[in-house]
This record gives C-alpha cells, sequence and structure tokens, in this order.
C-alpha cells in the first residue's frame, strides 16, 4: 500500500487545541484513510469523539451510528454498540503516563450524496483505568449526503498534541 496513499492534509499538535478538523474529501479517490498517532488529552477520563464535515463545517445531527470488538488487556473483550449520537466515539483515555490514542480509519462513499458515509475504525490505546485497549469495528453516518472531512475532538478538555494525517487511496 506504501505507493497507493496520497496524503491530502496533515495537522501536527504541539499545544493545546480543542479539535482537528482535515478536509479535502472530493471525488478524486473512492477511498481514504485517517491515520492518528500518538493523540494526547489534557483533562482526564475523556472519550476521543469523531464528526464528519460537511463544506468544511462538523455535522452535529444524531444521525452516528457505531459497533465493535473492544479488546482489553486487563479483562475480557467487550461488545460495543451506540446509536442516534451526535458523533462518534471512539475510547476513551486521560492524563497519566503513557495514555494515548493511535488510529486508523478507512473511510468509504464520502462524497457521495446518495449514500450513507461510513468508517471501519482500528484503534488502541491506554485508557484512564489505565488499561490498553484496542477497538476493531464500524461507524456510520445514517443520512445520504456528501461529506469532505473529519472533526476530531475529546469530549471535553482539548488534544495537547498529535499527528494527524487524512490520505487518498490510489485508485
Amino acid at each position: 500500500m506504501a505507493g497507493s496513499l496520497i496524503k491530502i492534509d496533515e495537522e501536527i499538535v504541539t499545544s493545546a487545541v480543542a479539535s482537528v478538523t482535515l478536509t479535502g474529501i472530493d471525488s478524486t479517490y473512492d477511498v481514504y484513510m485517517l491515520k492518528y498517532n500518538n493523540v494526547v488529552a489534557d483533562t482526564d477520563a475523556v472519550g476521543l469523539r469523531i464528526r464528519l464535515t460537511v463544506s468544511g463545517t462538523p455535522d452535529t445531527s444524531a444521525n452516528y451510528d457505531g459497533a465493535g470488538k473492544v479488546l482489553r488487556a486487563n479483562t475480557t473483550f467487550n461488545n460495543s454498540s451506540y446509536t442516534n449520537l451526535n458523533q462518534f466515539n471512539i475510547g476513551n483515555t486521560g492524563t497519566g503516563t503513557g495514555e494515548q490514542f493511535n488510529g486508523v480509519h478507512y473511510l468509504f462513499n464520502f462524497n457521495n450524496a446518495s449514500e450513507y458515509s461510513f468508517i471501519t475504525t482500528e484503534t488502541s490505546f491506554l485508557e484512564h483505568s489505565p488499561a490498553l485497549q484496542g477497538r476493531q469495528g464500524g461507524e456510520v453516518l445514517t443520512v445520504a449526503q456528501a461529506t469532505d472531512g473529519v472533526h476530531l475532538f475529546y469530549s471535553s478538555g482539548n488534544i495537547t498534541e498529535g499527528t494527524f494525517t487524512l490520505y487518498g487511496l490510489k485508485k
């Protein structure tokens, strides 16, 4: 896949920001990839969230659904799901030593106004308990509209560091 990824947008956070927005999704590629590394919060026990953007503005409608398998190092695996929220819920982390998020999401149907936008999710993070977790699953915005980007934020507080990159996958 090395020669297939074309960088569309990137944000490197080195001091506190409320959110990160990456845009540039259009009809050039059928599939896009969102990658983020070493994402750190300034508030304890907060959730990383994603909203999709329409014309660069985050969609806050209650049309976000998701499901996945939560892989936990400190206990048994479990299933997670949610419907009709106003954002995708990716997982929780905090301010302890080493607590951070890493993730890869593949984005489908984003530029198609006749289809739902959906993503596949693969994350790993040290959560606020602290315990190592991963999540594999998918999310869907249950409204047919073209979306052009992603908006990431914590449920409270700021993002203090991290690298966020949006790629297009060559056809």
